[in-house]
């Protein structure tokens, strides 16, 4: 008995030192991601403004990283800052305003992404608000969080609901 006993309290007490060994990991990932979260929603805060001052510049060179790779639905592949910056050049994608909503985040380390909704209202009133799903792909580099790719699908827009049948006579 006193063997189980001894067996008992040595894995009893092999255990909680276990989780008390853990819970700093676990705290310094949460820490991690929250700080990732953070550093993101500042580069999404400063890209929305750009896109209201209509400042494509200030989108291509302080969020996207200079070899940064960005395509989407209907759209060529962008490799570097050169060729985005001729997308962020043209009417119809500067002249929008722009909110980016962040579902679900992932960061190890100096590396992380993000899937986030894109909602885009056009300057061109004849042009209806739409919004797509994005997966931003994010490198820390010398302190500072970097957007090294992105990837885009527009989301359909809501089906219609079918009207109601009307008797026949």
């Amino acid at each position: 008995m006193k063997t189980i006993r001894g067996f008992s309290g040595f894995v009893a007490t092999a255990v909680a030192f276990c989780g008390l060994a853990l819970q700093p990991a676990a705290a310094a990932e949460v820490d991690a991601e929250a700080a990732f979260k953070q550093a993101i929603r500042a580069k999404y805060d400063m890209k929305e403004k750009a896109f209201h001052e209509r400042d494509g510049e200030t989108i291509v060179t302080k969020f996207y990283a200079p070899d940064v790779v960005s395509t989407g639905q209907g759209s060529p592949l962008h490799r570097g800052r050169d060729e985005l910056r001729k997308l962020y050049q043209m009417p119809e994608v500067i002249n929008s305003e722009v909110k980016i909503e962040s579902f679900h985040t992932h960061v190890n380390g100096d590396a992380g992404w993000d899937w986030a909704k894109f909602h885009v209202t056009p300057a061109d009133t004849k042009v209806a608000p739409f919004t797509f799903t994005i997966l931003f792909l994010w490198e820390k580099v010398d302190g500072e969080w970097w957007c090294k790719g992105d990837m885009y699908v527009v989301d359909a827009p809501p089906a219609a609901e079918p009207a109601a049948a009307t008797p026949s006579h």
